[in-house]
C-alpha cells in the first residue's frame, strides 16, 4: 500500500473563489470608488486648501493663526455658537412635550397634529425667515407688538432664533416621538401598583427611558443651526455667522484659503456632535425585550385637554408661519394693496425666469432619488449580504456614516476646489447638473444608508445562505427575493432624496451656474434683489411640489405593497 497517498496534506487546501463572488467584490469595490471620488477626495482637497497659501505652498496653521486674528470673524464664530444654543435649549424641550402629548396622552386629531408638524420639511428653511419678515418686518403686520417686547428689529439674531426653531422642530419631534414609543407598560404598571405618584414616575421612568432620544436631538438641532445658510442669509442682516462667512469669503472676497478653513471650522462640531452620538448609542440599553407589553396611555381628561391645548398651539405658529408665506405670495403689492394675484408667481416664473431653475430642481430631485436610491440600497446590499472583501467592506462601511458628520456648506465648498481643479480627470462634470445631483446623493447618503441597512437586517441570512448551497448566484437571490421584500424601504429612501433634493441650498449653493441654478437659489437671489412676494410664491411652488411629490410615492407604495408585499397578509 502507498502510505504516501494516505498522509495528511502538509499544505492547506486552497478553496476557490466562485465567479459570484468575484463579482459581488467588484461591484463592492466600484461602490467605494464612487464614494472616494466624491466623498473622500474633495474633502481631502478641502483640508489641502486651508493649509496653502495663495500660491499652493504648505503654510500649516497660518491660515488659522490669521483667521483667529480677525476679531470679526472670531465674534462670527461666538455668534454662531450662541445662536445655535440658544434654538436648542427651546427646541428641544418643545417637541418633547408635542412628542410626550402624541405618544402618552389620549388627546383628538393626533395623526392631523403630527401631519402639520411635517409642513416645514417641504419647504426651504428660508421659508420661515420670509414668513417672520412678513410678520415683524419694518412693514410686518405685528411690528408694533415685537416693539411692545424691546425688540427693535427681526432682522439678526431674534429672526435667525426664530426661524430656526421653526425649521428644526421636526427633525426633534421625529427622533423623539420615537424614543417616547419605545416604553414598556409594565414598567408604568408597576410603578402604579406601588403607588408612585405621576410626577416621579415621569422623572424616574418616563426621562430616563429617553434620555438617549433627547441628546440625539439636542445634537441634531444643534448642527443643523450652525451649519445652515438660508435663514442667516434672508433675516441675518448685519449679524454674521460662520455660515454667512464662508459665503463671503469665498463668492465675495475670492478668499478660498480662509474660506476653507472657515469650513473646517463648520466641520469641527459636525463631527463632535457625529462622535458624541456614536459614543451615546453604544451605551443605549435596549427599552423593550421580547416580554415587553407596548404602553397604552389611559384616559385623563384634564391632561388630554391640556396637551391638545398645548399642539394646537404648536400646530396654529407652525400654519401661521406657512399661511402668511402663501397670503404674501398672493398679496399684489405688500402693505398697501393686498388683492390677491397671481402676479408674484408670473414675475418669478417667466420675467425672473425661475421657471427653469424650478424645472432644473425637478431634474435634480429626480436624479437623486432614482440614482441615489439605487446607489445605496446597492451598496447596503453589497454590505450587508455578501462576504469576503473585509478590508472593502470596513472602508465602505466607513465612507458610509461620514456624510453625516458633513454640512452641506462643507461639501459644496470642496466639490469647488476638486472638481474645479483643470488636472482632475472629472473636472467636466463642472458647474453641470449632474455634479449638483451626485453632491446633493452624497450630502444625504447616510439617511439612506441606514434605512437601507435597516431594512436588509430584517431579512434571515438563511436567504442567501440556502441560495449558496443551491448554487445560485447572489443577484438571483437579490433580483427574486431581497429587493421585493425591500421595496417598502426603496420607496422610503427615494422619497427622502426627493424631497431633501428640493429644499436643500447649502450644498448647491457654491456649483451651479446660470444654466444649472435650482429653484432653491432662485428664491435667494430673488430676495437679494427685494422680490421678497416672488422669493415667498416661488418657496411655496417647491411646498406643492413636494406635496404632490408625496402623494405619488404614497400611491407608488401602496402598489407596491400589493404587488411584493402580498405575503403579510393572513
Amino acid at each position: 500500500m502507498n502510505t504516501a497517498v494516505l498522509a495528511p496534506r502538509d499544505t492547506p487546501v486552497r478553496q476557490r473563489v466562485h465567479w459570484t463572488d468575484r463579482l459581488a467584490h467588484l461591484a463592492l469595490a466600484l461602490v467605494v470608488l464612487a464614494l472616494l471620488a466624491f466623498l473622500a477626495g474633495p474633502l481631502f482637497t478641502l483640508l489641502l486648501k486651508a493649509v496653502q497659501n495663495d500660491q499652493d505652498r504648505f503654510v500649516g496653521l497660518a491660515n488659522f493663526i490669521s483667521y483667529a486674528q480677525t476679531p470679526a470673524l472670531m465674534q462670527s464664530v461666538w455668534n454662531s455658537v450662541w445662536v445655535s444654543a440658544v434654538v436648542t435649549l427651546v427646541t428641544v424641550p418643545a417637541a418633547f412635550v408635542f412628542a410626550y402629548a402624541l405618544t402618552r396622552s389620549c388627546m383628538r386629531f393626533k395623526g392631523l397634529a403630527r401631519t402639520i408638524t411635517l409642513v416645514p420639511l417641504l419647504a426651504p428653511s428660508l421659508l420661515a425667515a420670509i414668513s417672520l419678515i412678513y410678520w415683524f418686518g419694518n412693514q410686518g403686520v405685528l411690528k408694533s407688538w415685537m416693539l411692545a417686547l424691546g425688540i427693535e428689529q427681526i432682522y439678526g439674531a431674534p429672526g435667525i432664533v426664530l426661524a430656526e426653531i421653526f425649521s428644526t422642530f421636526p427633525h426633534a419631534l421625529m427622533i423623539l416621538v420615537t424614543a417616547l414609543s419605545a416604553s414598556d407598560a409594565r414598567l408604568y404598571e408597576a410603578a402604579s401598583a406601588m403607588g408612585t405618584s405621576s410626577r416621579r414616575t415621569f422623572f424616574t421612568i418616563t426621562l430616563p427611558g429617553a434620555k438617549y432620544g433627547l441628546i440625539s436631538a439636542a445634537l441634531v438641532v444643534f448642527t443643523l443651526v450652525i451649519t445652515d445658510f438660508g435663514i442667516p442669509k434672508v433675516i441675518g442682516g448685519n449679524f454674521n455667522v460662520l455660515a454667512t462667512d464662508v459665503f463671503k469669503l469665498v463668492i465675495g472676497q475670492q478668499d478660498f484659503h480662509r474660506g476653507a478653513v472657515v469650513a473646517l471650522l463648520l466641520l469641527a462640531p459636525a463631527v463632535l456632535t457625529f462622535a458624541v452620538d456614536h459614543w451615546v448609542s453604544k451605551k443605549q440599553t435596549a427599552m423593550l425585550t421580547a416580554r415587553a407589553v407596548p404602553y397604552r396611555p389611559k384616559q385623563v381628561p384634564w391632561f388630554d385637554r391640556l396637551m391638545a391645548l398645548y399642539c394646537a398651539g404648536v400646530c396654529l405658529l407652525i400654519l401661521a408661519m406657512l399661511g402668511m408665506a402663501v397670503f404674501a405670495s398672493l398679496a399684489t403689492f405688500w402693505p398697501y394693496n393686498l388683492q390677491p394675484s397671481l402676479k408674484h408667481y408670473t414675475y418669478g416664473l417667466f420675467e425672473a425666469e425661475v421657471g427653469t431653475a424650478f424645472i432644473n430642481s425637478l431634474l435634480m430631485a429626480t436624479g437623486t432619488a432614482v440614482f441615489g436610491t439605487l446607489l445605496v440600497f446597492s451598496g447596503a446590499y453589497l454590505l450587508e449580504k455578501t462576504q469576503g472583501a473585509r478590508p472593502l467592506r470596513s472602508m465602505l462601511r466607513l465612507l458610509a456614516m461620514l456624510p453625516m458628520a458633513v454640512p452641506g456648506l462643507v461639501l459644496g465648498l470642496a466639490y469647488i476646489f476638486y472638481f474645479n481643479e483643470p488636472s482632475n480627470p472629472l473636472n467636466g462634470l463642472y458647474h453641470t447638473l449632474t455634479l449638483l445631483t451626485v453632491c446633493t446623493v452624497v450630502h444625504f447618503y447616510t439617511t439612506g444608508h441606514l434605512t437601507a441597512v435597516t431594512a436588509l437586517k430584517s431579512l434571515d441570512p438563511e436567504f442567501e445562505a440556502v441560495s449558496a448551497s443551491m448554487k445560485v448566484p447572489f443577484y438571483k437571490t437579490f433580483w427574486r427575493v431581497t429587493l421585493p421584500i425591500c421595496t417598502p424601504a426603496l420607496v422610503d429612501i427615494a422619497r427622502y432624496f426627493f424631497i431633501n433634493a428640493m429644499t436643500t441650498i447649502s450644498a448647491v449653493v457654491f456649483l451651479y451656474s446660470p444654466g444649472t441654478k435650482v429653484a432653491a437659489i432662485a428664491i435667494l437671489n430673488l430676495d437679494e434683489a427685494g422680490e421678497i412676494g416672488a422669493a415667498a410664491a416661488m418657496a411655496i411652488l417647491i411646498a406643492m411640489a413636494n406635496t404632490v411629490a408625496i402623494l405619488l410615492f404614497m400611491a407608488l407604495g401602496w402598489w407596491v405593497g400589493r404587488r411584493t408585499q402580498a405575503w403579510k397578509q393572513p
